[in-house]
């Protein structure tokens, strides 16, 4: 495996295999060349799904300014399911990222969540918006910190 590729792919990593289609268990809910969603194995809302880059990105932490357009196209896809499942109410969305030390997974991959309001009161805390373990991808914001790198 060339060096580019091995550091695009992680063969330990359960993410990675998703994105490959190599995991059996998961049902892929949409896809393209760059991005797989599929159901959060511990919803804690209705609608609970991650979407992930097929590139092995390790967290939020390392994104870069050249990773804004990706964000970009991950909320989008996020929003493209939830519409196809039925919500229409973006209000009532909550997107973001898990910020180290509280990731399960090694692997970058945006929380969507709806409806808001049904958010499981035992999850509230770990999706809680702006807060040191949960993080939305607000340009603005990610314009900010990534300036400041």
């Amino acid at each position: 495996m060339a060096s580019d590729e091995s550091e695009k792919y992680d063969e330990s990593c359960i993410f990675c295999l998703i994105a490959k289609n190599q995991d059996e268990e998961t049902e892929v809910i949409k896809q393209n060349e760059e991005l797989v969603c599929f159901r959060d194995i511990c919803p804690a809302a209705p609608h609970h799904y991650l979407v992930i880059p097929r590139e092995h990105i390790h967290s939020c932490c390392s994104l870069s300014r050249e990773h804004i357009h990706l964000v970009e196209r991950m909320t989008s896809m996020g929003r493209a399911v939830l519409k196809e499942q039925g919500i229409t109410n973006m209000e009532e969305v909550r997107l973001g990222f898990h910020q180290p030390p509280f990731i399960s997974v090694g692997h970058l991959h945006l929380h969507v969540l709806a409806p808001v309001r049904q958010i499981s009161t035992c999850f509230e805390y770990k999706f809680t918006p702006e807060t040191d373990s949960f993080v939305t991808p607000r340009l603005d914001h990610l314009n900010q910190r990534l300036r400041r790198m």
